[in-house]
């Protein structure tokens, strides 16, 4: 692309120092051939009858014609010159202005989001290139936007409509236990456990809905240190024990306890989290989730492994856009806000690390590279 555009610079200096050389012939041709030489007797001739004819003698005639022509030729023919010199740069710089005047008429058509493509000289190619790549990087950019505009207002649909089930429940089992003093111990627990178990989840909801909120204001600021990551994840994997348990999960891990990280400890904190979220929302109940970390060359490589249902690889490429969830989860307790994901990744790439993930013959393993600090030796 650099070449070709060191060809279009090389081509509007030589085209303007041509312009500049052949108008300098033309004057020096007007002052030395046609001044000074062949229309010098006619065209003095001339202007002396001209003179006469006004009512001049000759001698007067010849007298001003030497007064105003004659003493000021060159000034006369440097006017004639320059006059000529700007009116043949108009014509050869009047091409460059076409090509501005049709980049500006691309640049418009991206602004009207035009479907068409842009078009300009052979010249500007390169140009014209970069334009078409930014007018489909802007159209894909619209039309992510939108796409997550209309996730966002489904989930939200999704959710007022879920917020009645458990709102529901809750006000039934309390209207029983209240309409029902002398109701059996027993059945009273029974009663309570599900009216709080439901109004739980409701509260779940309702931080879902501050969360879809939260994340387009939100700006993730790192405050970076060092720490060790055997110790992060097993604070981690520690406080997922109760929910766990209550599904009859197990988990085990895996990690190099040498690895040291230079990062946001609560940032990357979260990440995990919400990695362990997405595997009880969609792991077998009593399955093992895997938590596996080693030393790659220049960084760590973090696995969270769960066994559950194959995600189809169309799937797998949107789980990190916000407020994209798998369809199961819009009919599952645990299905989440569709931005777990989506926040994980960004975190991660903010610590100059990667994340992917993979789902296979049953097993869904996300993977995680962040650097690390080597060992001094």
């Amino acid at each position: 692309m650099r070449s070709k555009y060191r060809s279009l610079k090389i081509r509007i200096m030589l085209q303007t120092l041509g312009i500049s050389i052949i108008v300098a012939l033309i004057g020096y041709f007007i002052l030395d051939i046609f001044v000074d030489g062949v229309l010098q007797d006619p065209f003095a001739k001339t202007v002396v009858y001209m003179f006469q004819r006004i009512g001049m003698n000759e001698v007067e005639a010849i007298r001003l014609y030497r007064l105003i022509f004659w003493k000021n030729k060159v000034l006369i023919v440097g006017g004639f010159f320059m006059t000529l010199l700007l009116f043949s740069f108009y014509l050869g710089m009047s091409k460059f202005t076409t090509y501005l005047r049709q980049v500006e008429n691309g640049i418009q058509m991206i602004l009207d989001e035009s479907s068409n493509r842009i078009l300009l000289p052979e010249p500007l190619q390169p140009l014209e290139n970069k334009l078409n790549e930014i007018k489909r990087t802007l159209k894909e950019q619209r039309r992510n936007e939108e796409e997550n505009e209309q996730r966002k207002n489904d989930l939200i649909a999704y959710l007022a409509h879920d917020l009645k089930t458990p709102l529901t429940s809750v006000i039934a089992y309390l209207t029983l236990l209240n309409e029902a003093p002398d109701m059996p111990t027993e059945q009273r627990a029974k009663y309570t456990g599900i009216s709080l178990q439901k109004a739980k989840r409701l509260g779940e909801m309702i931080n879902e809905f501050f969360e879809i909120t939260r994340y387009n204001l939100q700006n993730i600021t790192l405050e970076k240190k060092e720490f060790y990551l055997y110790v992060l994840l097993e604070q981690v994997l520690d406080s997922f024990n109760p929910i766990l348990k209550e599904r009859g999960l197990q988990y085990t891990i895996d990690v190099d306890d040498r690895i040291l990280i230079n990062g946001d400890p609560d940032r990357l904190a979260r990440v995990f989290e919400n990695l362990l979220k997405n595997a009880v929302a969609y792991c077998y109940p009593n399955s093992t989730i895997n938590v596996h970390g080693i030393v790659e060359g220049e960084g760590a490589r973090i696995l969270v492994r769960n066994q559950g249902k194959t995600i189809p690889p169309h799937q797998l490429e949107k789980l990190f856009e916000k407020f994209y969830r798998l369809d199961e989860a819009r009919s599952s307790e645990t299905g989440g806000a569709g931005l777990g994901l989506a926040i994980a990744k960004e975190i991660v790439e903010l610590h100059d690390g990667t994340i992917k993930v993979d789902s296979q013959n049953g097993y869904t393993t996300f993977s995680i590279w962040l650097p690390r600090i080597k060992e001094e030796t």
